[in-house]
Order: C-alpha cells, then sequence, then structure tokens
C-alpha cells in the first residue's frame, strides 16, 4: 500500500489572520497507521542540551531524516541527517506537490505521554531556507499547540488531533514562537512530523 495524494479524503480547512494554515484531517486512518506503525523502527533519542549552562536531556525523543548534506544543527548540536524511511519520504513529496514546497527534511518528535513537551522556540535555524513554509502533521494523541508573538505577546492555542496538518507560513517563525505544553492526564502517544527546506551542504 502506498501513500496517495491527497482527493480521496474529506478535507476541513481552518485559515484565520495568523500566519497558519490548518487542515483538519488531512491524512486517512490508513495512512495514519501506515506511519505509526512505521515509526515503530525510527532511531529515536534524547540528546542532552545545555540550558542556562546545564546539561538536560529533552522531554521528548526525536529523530532527523532528511536528504543527504541536509545536516541541522539543534541547541548547538549537529544532526547528521538519517536517510528517509520509505512511507515518511512518501509523505514528503505528496506535500510538495499539494503545498508547492521543496521540502528536504522531517524532524520526527514522539512525545511519549503528557509529561512530554516542548518548549516556547522558533524554527528558525540558519541552515533553513529563508522564505519557506514549515508543515507539522500529528499523529496519535491530540495536544494543544500554542503561538505566540515576539513582540506583542498575543497567543493562540490549537488542538491538534491525529491526521491533522498545520501549515506554518513564512515569515511566522521570525515573528512568533510555539510551544507543546505539559497536560499530564494524557497517557498515550503522539508524533509530530515537522517538514522543513533546508541549505544543501550549509554545515559543510
Amino acid at each position: 500500500m502506498q501513500l496517495g495524494l491527497l482527493g480521496e479524503e474529506s478535507n476541513e480547512q481552518e485559515n484565520c489572520n495568523l500566519p497558519v494554515t490548518l487542515c483538519r484531517n488531512y491524512l486517512s486512518k490508513s495512512k495514519i497507521d501506515l506511519l505509526i506503525k512505521e515509526s515503530e523502527c525510527y532511531d529515536f533519542s534524547s540528546p542532552k542540551i545545555k540550558v542556562y549552562g546545564k546539561q538536560h536531556y529533552i522531554p521528548r525523543e526525536q529523530v532527523w531524516y532528511a536528504d543527504e548534506g541536509c545536516d541541522m544543527l539543534y541547541s548547538n548540536l549537529l544532526v547528521s541527517a538519517n536517510p528517509w524511511p520509505y512511507y515518511l519520504n512518501r509523505l514528503r513529496h505528496q506535500l510538495n506537490t499539494e503545498f508547492s514546497q521543496n521540502c528536504n527534511g522531517a524532524l520526527v518528535n514522539r512525545y511519549r505521554n503528557g509529561k512530554d513537551s516542548m518548549g516556547w522556540h522558533s524554527d528558525d535555524e540558519p541552515e533553513i531556507s529563508i522564505g519557506t513554509d514549515v508543515i507539522s502533521i500529528s499523529l496519535g494523541a491530540s495536544r494543544d499547540f500554542v503561538i505566540k508573538h515576539k513582540d506583542t505577546g498575543e497567543k493562540e492555542s490549537f488542538l491538534l488531533n491525529s491526521g491533522d496538518l498545520l501549515l506554518m507560513h513564512f515569515p511566522m517563525q521570525q515573528e512568533w514562537l510555539h510551544s507543546v505544553p505539559k497536560r499530564q492526564q494524557i497517557e498515550t502517544e503522539r508524533l509530530n512530523l515537522t517538514f522543513r527546506t533546508i541549505i544543501p551542504n550549509y554545515h559543510q
């Protein structure tokens, strides 16, 4: 079975006066199941990063898949590109076709339960190609995704469900922060697939 292009599923699209486009139910259950099953073989890890001078394990697991030469610097750690898994790569090509992107890398975050989280940050690493969008897809448990304007402090929260797609338009990363806060009552796993366009060989 292969991931096909969008068309056979109903797709509710939500737009607002924010730098995002939210597409509900972008992926069908069968495609979600294929990606979750494939993720059981992903090489997840929880690297240590320095926060205020101290080393801490990140409160989630992650792995970076990308084209050759598309390495990424994350919290002062150089993360080398792993070869694309089959279904994740199929999804990458689908997104590039449907959203006129040229994504060549995907950061996969695994939130094992509601205790795992992501603090305030922007996807503004220098190796990300200027002017490109970031595409985020949620699988598994529903989690809140919160954005905050860097200057005004304006906040907006989205409950992202399994199969939802959030398109973060340029220049959101320069103007807004985003986070996935802890939710202690959630006991099940969530995967987040974040597709980016990286400048090849930037770190070489």
